[in-house]
């Protein structure tokens, strides 16, 4: 499977190929606080040549705060057409509940997460808590402080397991780099809490529903003229296998140390089909990083 890989230059080779694309955000487009270089002139051309851009972001975050930490880093309105997050995906199932597990979470929620992820609940019919045991579930959408670790967590995290409760995961993510420094996110959190015996109801990447949202919003009916941009195997590229649309992999993103190269370099190739091969998970294409 991994002979086909395809290891390219830029999105210039992919570009014609394709009508409709859905790019990752943090890893692909920035690293937490600026766009990588190329990022810009790279959205510049494929709107330029009538190509419909949707961002999907694991964000424990609703699309209009995104929106605006994206506007100031000079990624504007105009460099797409749609965004999508998983904080807005875990929002809407907290408010509509159309299916049992989160029917039965109850009101009363802990939040496990810094302060500025508040606007996924915020505006629901929910009740905040302070502790485990006043809860009827747990809202996690991550760590408070880059420099946390898991063990900070676990704790409160044993806790909240032995007292049955379950736990909506606003970003299945299990790391991030924030510059040069790679951090936790929710899904490690998550991850966690199943191996103590939590219930988890994931949103975002690489679930289907938020698949299903983005191509609604794209509104192509091929979906072989869809491509998946992204620097996750384990979410982007898993998610757009289950999707049914190609996927490009950003190697210069979150598995740049396992394929020991830096960021914007081509890994050297029979390393990363092993490791591609080892994940399970198919892409089509390889690019060292989100430019023409």
């Amino acid at each position: 499977m991994t002979q086909d890989l395809l290891l390219l230059p830029g999105m210039a080779a992919l570009a014609d190929r394709y009508d409709g694309f859905i790019l990752d955000l943090w890893g692909v487009l920035h690293d937490g606080s600026q766009p990588y270089p190329g990022v810009l002139d790279c959205l510049d051309r494929l709107r330029a040549a009538g190509k419909r851009v949707c961002l999907l972001s694991n964000a424990p975050r609703r699309t209009a705060g995104v929106v605006e930490k994206l506007s100031a880093m000079g990624i504007g309105a105009g460099h797409y057409d749609h965004l999508m997050t998983s904080g807005e995906a875990a929002h809407d199932a907290l408010r509509d509940r159309d299916d049992a597990f989160h029917r039965d979470l109850g009101r009363r929620f802990l939040h496990v997460g810094p302060p500025r992820d508040a606007d996924v609940y915020e505006g629901l019919d929910l009740v905040r808590v302070d502790a485990p045991e006043d809860a009827e579930f747990v809202l996690n959408t991550g760590i408070d402080d880059f420099d946390e670790a898991l063990d900070d967590y676990a704790p409160l995290l044993a806790r909240c397991a032995g007292l049955g409760l379950p736990m909506v995961c606003a970003n299945p993510d299990l790391v991030v780099y924030s510059g040069d420094t790679l951090v936790i996110c929710a899904g490690e959190l998550a991850r966690h809490y199943e191996t103590l015996g939590g219930r988890v109801a994931y949103h975002g990447k690489p679930h289907a529903p938020v698949y299903a949202r983005c191509l609604r919003l794209l509104g192509l009916p091929d979906r072989g003229r869809i491509l998946a941009v992204g620097d996750s195997l384990r979410t982007d590229i898993a998610g757009a296998n289950a999707a049914g649309i190609d996927g490009a992999l950003v190697t210069g993103g979150i598995h740049r140390e396992e394929l020991g190269t830096a960021w914007g370099e081509h890994p050297e190739i029979g390393r990363l089909r092993a490791m591609v091969a080892a994940s399970g998970h198919r892409p089509h294409a390889a690019v060292p990083r989100f430019a023409w």
